[in-house]
């Protein structure tokens, strides 16, 4: 308990001087721009693995799993249709938008790699060209297909629990989903750390940091399941527009993602400032 909460304290320190809320909502941008057509990317890859057929069928389990109130099902079943059917001249050109979110999450960790009042380092100092970065982002979107193929399998096991109507199974498919989301998410996080950062940690820091991020982004995954299931009008707030009420909501969702990544990032540069330390202070043998 003493090491966590001085591991907190130092994040804290080093979040000092940068809002992080700001920072994640400047990634958000990147985010929103790389939404779409990365799950198109993906979902076209898949079907070319497994066949349309079988994406389409995994994707309206999908939406049957998902909560009907705010339509979340449909939108599913919706995207799923048209990325199966578009062209590989349209996937390559959506490569270019699909790569800027690992360009925005590299800016945000490059500020919060700077940790007051010490001076930036050396890898942060160093400018790494945007196109660089976007095709070390490459490899996530041609391996992605295989954790969403983990998610989408699942799906039908999920439909069967949550039909059952018990109490004892819902709480076991959330049981579930949660685990599989965070054994997806989290070698995302490893990679991302450990590839697209500025500053390269050891990979005890970046598995440690990775995977208790992935923690609690699979878990407000779940939270947001649990959003969509509330039967609230989202447009209320925009004059009776759902499309941009649906919108900011997704657009508040990845805000905080980004931000749960962000913060995990800080986590993981202290814990391998922490590492360095104790390594330091061991006597030198003879």
């Amino acid at each position: 308990m003493r090491f966590l909460r001085r591991l907190f304290a130092d994040v804290h320190t080093r979040l000092q001087g940068h809002d992080l809320f700001l920072v994640s909502a400047g990634v958000t941008f990147y985010a929103a721009i790389a939404l779409v057509p990365s799950l198109v990317v993906v979902v076209r890859l898949l079907a070319a693995v497994i066949g349309p057929e079988q994406v389409l069928r995994l994707a309206d389990a999908v939406g049957s799993a998902l909560p009907s109130a705010q339509g979340a099902g449909d939108v599913v079943r919706e995207l799923a249709a048209t990325a199966v059917d578009v062209g590989w001249l349209a996937v390559v050109v959506a490569l270019v938008p699909a790569t800027v979110y690992g360009e925005g999450l590299r800016r945000g960790f490059a500020r919060i790699s700077v940790r007051h009042p010490e001076p930036a380092p050396p890898a942060v100092r160093g400018r790494v060209g945007a196109w660089v970065v976007r095709a070390r982002a490459l490899p996530l979107l041609l391996l992605a297909p295989v954790g969403f193929l983990a998610v989408l399998e699942v799906a039908p096991f999920l439909v069967r629990l949550f039909g059952s109507g018990t109490f004892g199974s819902s709480a076991l498919a959330v049981y579930v989903a949660l685990n599989v989301d965070w054994l997806v998410v989290s070698p995302v996080l490893v990679y991302v750390y450990k590839v697209l950062g500025p500053v390269r940690t050891g990979w005890w820091a970046a598995l440690w940091g990775a995977y208790s991020t992935g923690a609690f982004v699979s878990g407000f995954l779940q939270g947001f399941v649990l959003f969509l299931a509330i039967p609230v009008d989202l447009g209320a707030p925009f004059g009776g527009f759902t499309q941009v009420g649906g919108a900011v909501a997704v657009c508040l969702w990845l805000w905080v993602f980004t931000a749960l990544t962000v913060y995990g990032y800080a986590v993981t540069l202290e814990l391998q400032r922490h590492r360095d330390r104790g390594r330091d202070r061991r006597p030198s043998r003879v």
